[in-house]
């Protein structure tokens, strides 16, 4: 991916190192922040066990220095989520509306969002109440070696996820999801749940369209790495690695090959309006 010299975004907060203030599990953050991860499929128990303790060491400020390596991937980072703000300005725009550009922080262990106070097991997230992005740059490391999914473009591809659900938020998709599986039963939130992760991952496909026609910054065999790492984070693959078995039921994000085949039709689309995943039979 050619991404050294291009524009970094000003949306970046940088909060790695930093100890959160009230990590009582019993907090109404605490609470918020399970409800969210369970819907988000993360591991309850690995959710408990970091926000019940925390291991990272500070000095006196609440800070730990960083190192070269990651402060590299940081900027990475920024530059990858410039690229989304000028792909959605752009698309926002030829729709008659106005992009709202979201904040994304970059965090150690655990961090503190308006949604509660959330660990690194939780994975990337985005929290709709302050519309940030938050990611713990380890993720990446468990990426490549936990779900096989090397590459810089399949780090981008878990950036332009997230911000596709910024971009549902924007458009009031995420709010009417939400109400609507406060009214349904599990199995059928749960339906909702895939069809909006389908539907980030879609998102996700239309930027990296129009970043590689706008800064042409995809290289030979991008693609396929996000197309890998969308498959490597399916629902199925997941199961099937962790417990041995399947429960479509539970499923929550789609399967491997929903998720890339969602991620490549906004790819070869670039066209945001035809990823409306919940007005059709085949996800």
């Amino acid at each position: 991916m050619r991404w050294r010299g291009e524009r970094r975004s000003d949306n970046v907060e940088d909060r790695r190192g930093v100890r959160p203030a009230g990590l009582a599990i019993g907090g109404l953050g605490g609470i918020a922040l399970i409800v969210i991860a369970l819907l988000m499929g993360a591991d309850p128990m690995q959710l408990l066990q970091q926000v019940g303790t925390t291991s990272m060491s500070s000095d006196p400020s609440g800070q730990v220095g960083t190192n070269p390596e990651e402060d590299k991937l940081a900027e990475f980072v920024s530059v990858v989520l410039a690229s989304t703000e000028d792909v959605w300005v752009d698309q926002f725009q030829r729709e008659g509306m106005a992009y709202q550009v979201p904040k994304l922080v970059l965090f150690t262990g655990q961090v503190q969002s308006a949604c509660g106070i959330a660990g690194s097991a939780t994975g990337p997230f985005y929290c709709p109440a302050d519309q940030k992005v938050y990611i713990d740059l380890q993720f990446y490391q468990d990426l490549q070696d936990r779900f096989g999914a090397p590459g810089d473009f399949a780090q981008a591809y878990v950036i332009a996820h997230e911000i596709g659900h910024h971009v549902q938020n924007q458009l009031g998709i995420l709010e009417k999801v939400h109400e609507a599986q406060q009214r349904v039963s599990k199995e059928q939130a749960n339906q909702l749940s895939v069809r909006l992760e389908l539907q980030a991952d879609f998102l996700a496909g239309v930027w990296a369209h129009h970043t590689q026609k706008m800064r042409g910054m995809l290289e030979s065999g991008d693609l396929e790495e996000a197309l890998n790492a969308a498959a490597a984070i399916g629902d199925d693959r997941l199961q099937q690695a962790g417990q041995g078995y399947v429960v479509p039921d539970s499923f929550t994000h789609g399967t491997s090959e929903q998720r890339a085949r969602w991620f490549r039709l906004g790819y070869e689309t670039g066209d945001m309006n035809r990823g409306d995943t919940f007005n059709t039979n085949r996800l």
